[in-house]
């Protein structure tokens, strides 16, 4: 038996649990209709075949018709859930790992213009800043009929075999009972503390005489909101005890800080440049006064970390959430002793920052995650091995190199640069993502051991690559800033690239005007600012940096909002011209014919990427291919196979920025389907 911590059983009343690491419930948005079908199933379904001991679905499920989904949760509400349940937990009990889901009501956090129509409820009027609904102050026949729909959900995943459930009290109905800050309402469910507790409680009481004494029941809540008029950190033990001495709890899954804006949410899942694990502490605390089973995850993304929760006793099951959508294998990976193969979570929060802009949780660096009925997690062989040359080493290249290693096929990188990287390596200047190299380095580390060779510091040409006598041809040359977008006076601009790699040294009046939206104007805003210079950032859009999506946005405002920094939407930077020793700048609008100028003595470009494609075109003519996909090929997942060149010498292929000017899960996404059937 391992004497490892992470890997010894833990018993949760009659469930023996058989390691410390859980899956925390999340809701990757993947339902159909409100029901996790297939795709779902096959989601948590891996990461159970790995190893994981628990996993939790749906943050959160709806228990009521008056709590629609904000990011297509699933509809605990519904008779027809039980079966597509059952389906679920079927799926993850073959692999001996045990299934709960979350059961809330959002209160005031969705909107009224959803589902059904129904106002939105809470014990004020106050509204939430991030969904921006003004609520109905709950009246007493919302209370009784809620208190039943919880007992209803419970009753339908207890019929759907879940091994239990857990109550949601983080920014949902139930804590909008318990906060001074959402409750006005008068006695009995408002006033003091245990007044402001009682619906839980009702809820309870309700939940177990319909599902019994034996089925799991547990409440994940703020134990703190950090917040002056908030629940303080002695209100959150002292509800923790009345959880206890209600003796109808069975775990508590602690959550420190509030979710009620973006900031605010950022502070309680922390993101890349943030502390890690910054909550462990107070949830062992929590735990040690009320002596009750303890759950938390919280930006635990590594094991070592993990490992040192269980060893020092402040939690008895680790939450590793997103770490296991970068890596389901996690598990398997520790107990076969390769933890220095288990995939990073770089902290880049594409997976939550999209279910929040109403996509689906998608991993920036694993485009296998969410798509397990279509993508493998695990490479198989190739049944003949091929010369594989890939042209580029950023995360298009890398990705595709290791596929192809793993495929079994003999593979050769040719780089222009002096490392491997691409982009990656512009996004790692900034201080705060870092921890972006690790898209890089793990992809190096496993070609490394696939054997994959890289040739650096070369400009590779046609003659290049065909001496190599390639059977397959990638090229992941990636792209190069396009500035070109002014009627004149393009000559004068500088791009965003050029700030953030210091090949530019920043001015001290600069304007950066922004069509693209994504990280690249932000991160050059911040290099500039950081210098004292004045800084305004222009967009033609309705408003600033879409792609770079809600917690990926706070810190870069938190660095930026405390400097000499505005913003400015709905204008359009028409044209530059020289005036003395300043730029002088027209600005126009999509709106109208209006026109001004402003004079600045920097204007930076941000604007996408142009492929480098010369390459690729060189090429074509000499594949047999010509360079063309077989969409429903790819698709399918079914070897490309064109031939309509009898003279070509090599299929040919390109991907990521290559093609067109996209993003880094969008590359490696290009490179996994395409080298998975070669």
């Amino acid at each position: 038996m391992s004497s490892d911590p992470l890997l010894q059983p833990y018993t949760l009343k009659h469930l023996v649990l058989k390691n410390r690491i859980m899956i925390t419930s999340h809701e990757p948005a993947y339902p159909e209709e409100g029901m996790p079908k297939e795709r779902y199933a096959a989601y948590h379904a891996e990461r159970a075949k790995a190893g994981v001991a628990l996993t939790m679905t749906a943050g959160s499920a709806a228990v009521s018709k008056d709590s629609p989904p904000v990011f297509n949760n699933i509809l605990a509400y519904k008779d027809e859930v039980v079966p597509w349940i059952r389906n679920l937990t079927d799926a993850c009990h073959e692999h001996d790992c045990a299934v709960m889901i979350q059961l809330t009501h959002l209160g005031r956090r969705t909107g009224w213009n959803k589902g059904d129509w129904l106002p939105v409820i809470s014990p004020s009027h106050r509204r939430e800043p991030a969904h921006r609904a003004f609520p109905k102050k709950i009246e007493d026949w919302d209370i009784q009929r809620l208190i039943n729909d919880y007992a209803d959900a419970a009753e339908r995943m207890q019929a759907g075999g879940m091994d239990g459930i857990e109550l949601q009290a983080y920014g949902h109905l139930m804590d909008q009972f318990w906060s001074p800050i959402t409750n006005s309402l008068d006695e009995p469910y408002g006033g003091d503390l245990k007044n402001r507790v009682r619906f839980t409680m009702e809820v309870l009481q309700a939940v177990r005489e319909r599902v019994g004494p034996d089925f799991i029941v547990g409440m994940r809540y703020t134990a703190d909101e950090v917040h002056k008029h908030g629940l303080t950190e002695e209100d959150g033990l002292e509800i923790s005890r009345m959880l206890r001495d209600s003796g109808m709890v069975d775990f508590l899954n602690v959550i420190r800080g509030r979710i009620n804006h973006d900031a605010a949410l950022t502070d309680v899942i922390p993101i890349q440049g943030m502390p890690s694990s910054p909550h462990l502490d107070f949830a062992g605390r929590v735990r040690k006064e009320t002596g009750m089973p303890t759950f938390h995850a919280a930006k635990i993304p590594d094991i070592a970390t993990a490992r040192h929760a269980i060893a020092e006793g402040l939690l008895d099951m680790v939450g590793m959430t997103r770490a296991h959508i970068a890596d389901p294998h996690i598990v398997r990976k520790i107990v076969a002793g390769r933890e220095h193969d288990i995939r990073p979570c770089v902290g880049a929060n594409y997976c939550l920052d999209r279910i929040y802009q109403g996509g689906e949780a998608l991993c920036l660096h694993n485009a296998a995650s969410g798509r397990e009925l279509s993508m493998p997690h695990d490479i198989p062989k190739a049944a003949h091995r091929k010369k594989v040359v890939v042209v580029g080493a950023g995360p298009a290249g890398l990705e595709a190199a290791r596929v192809a290693g793993e495929r079994g096929h003999e593979v050769t990188v040719l780089e222009a640069a002096p490392e491997a990287g691409g982009q990656i390596l512009l996004s790692a200047k900034s201080k705060r993502r870092q921890d972006m190299r690790g898209i890089v380095d793990w992809r190096l580390q496993q070609c490394e051991a696939l054997g994959v060779q890289f040739r650096y510091n070369l400009y590779a040409e046609a003659a290049e690559v065909c001496a190599e006598s390639p059977d397959v041809v990638i090229i992941a040359t990636g792209g190069w800033p396009d500035t070109q977008v002014l009627e004149t006076g393009n000559h004068l601009v500088v791009s965003s690239w050029d700030i953030i790699s210091g090949s530019e040294t920043p001015g001290e009046n600069v304007l950066i005007f922004d069509d693209a939206g994504d990280h690249p104007a932000l991160q050059a805003a911040e290099v500039i600012a950081n210098t004292g210079a004045k800084v305004e950032i222009m967009t033609p859009d309705r408003s600033f940096s879409p792609d770079v999506m809600a917690m990926n946005l706070v810190p870069y405002m938190r660095s930026l909002q405390d400097k000499d920094v505005t913003f400015t939407v709905t204008r359009r930077l028409m044209d530059v011209e020289q005036d003395g020793n300043k730029l002088k700048a027209v600005i126009g609008t999509d709106y109208s014919d209006f026109r001004d100028h402003k004079y600045y003595d920097q204007v930076v470009i941000n604007h996408g990427t142009l492929p480098m494609e010369d390459l690729y075109y060189e090429l074509k003519p000499l594949s047999f291919n010509l360079g063309a996909v077989d969409h429903d090929a790819l698709i399918e997942g079914r070897e490309q196979d064109a031939a309509v060149n009898a003279d070509g010498a090599f299929q040919l292929f390109r991907i990521g920025d290559a093609v067109s000017a996209r993003n880094t899960h969008a590359a490696i996404y290009d490179a996994l389907r395409l080298v998975k059937d070669i």
